[in-house]
């Protein structure tokens, strides 16, 4: 897809949208949209990137996104399936007046933050997704029923994490098949030296205009992306294989282990030893 602002379909008897987007209709590339998005993974797992967040995405996640934030659910094998249910509704489709009552007060602060992201935890995570599967059958005042169970239960819970706070950009479809061939480069060769000068040269551009360029849309500069999906890919090996560290290291596309303790440190803001002992299985 090469614009940056996605349409939304809604069926003429429902006011938002709820279905199930399976590959190859959940392969979506950078894009975003009017319509907040509550999404539940379903299948397959790979890298979200929402706003200027970095960050794994697998089954039974759950992202909140506000209004206009840019996002992709990258897989991490093109060969895997993806699914997922995702709901798409206007902040506003109950009307203005509704969204003013006292009673809806919660879900109105909660939709207030037209630029954020954030990520449900633990046992919020789960009663969402019976919410969310649901949702996807019901019909009538049933799915406005739902989805305001979830909104209030998401605004009044503390098990959420804010993923995201940057502010949107307008890209022409131009600007934005450019980000699109950026992050899929930096996909493909992370584990690889990249420099700028390498990366500015499958854009046309100087390594200053593509700086400025970069961080206008993505909101952080290339360098702190590139380390941060290095890292994430560190981290991924740190949890799921009883590979050395060391060998980690050199299969992270760092050869220096002093720099990447030292980045992954600034990351993670823990050591690699520390972060195994935390979360390997």
């Amino acid at each position: 897809m090469k614009t940056l602002i996605q349409k939304i379909y809604v069926e003429e008897h429902h006011s938002f949208a709820c279905r199930t987007y399976k590959t190859p209709h959940f392969e979506t590339a950078w894009h975003k949209h009017l319509e907040c998005e509550l999404i539940l993974i379903t299948a397959g797992n790979g890298t979200a990137l929402i706003g200027d967040y970095i960050g794994e995405y697998k089954q039974g996640d759950i992202f909140l996104l506000h209004t206009n934030v840019p996002h992709w659910f990258r897989k991490l094998h093109k060969k895997t399936i993806g699914s997922a249910v995702v709901i798409h509704f206007l902040s506003d489709f109950w009307g203005k007046e509704f969204l003013s009552l006292p009673e809806m007060q919660p879900i109105a602060r909660l939709l207030a933050d037209k630029n954020t992201g954030i990520q449900l935890q633990n046992g919020l995570s789960n009663d969402i997704a019976t919410f969310i599967k649901k949702l996807e059958y019901a019909e009538g005042l049933d799915r406005i029923q739902l989805l305001l169970s979830c909104l209030l239960k998401i605004s009044h819970s503390p098990e959420q994490k804010v993923i995201t706070m940057a502010s949107s950009t307008v890209s022409s479809s131009a600007e934005n098949s450019v980000i699109e061939s950026v992050i899929d480069y930096s996909f493909k060769h992370f584990l690889s030296p990249i420099s700028l000068n390498e990366i500015a040269a499958t854009t046309n551009m100087s390594v200053p205009a593509f700086c400025r360029f970069f961080k206008r849309n993505i909101k952080k500069s290339y360098i702190d992306f590139i380390k941060e999906i290095r890292i994430g890919h560190a981290c991924k090996l740190l949890r799921d294989t009883d590979r050395a560290i060391l060998d980690i290291c050199y299969n992270s596309g760092y050869n220096s282990w002093a720099n990447f303790s030292k980045q992954f440190k600034v990351v993670s803001k823990i050591t690699p030893s520390q972060y195994r002992k935390q979360h390997q299985k």
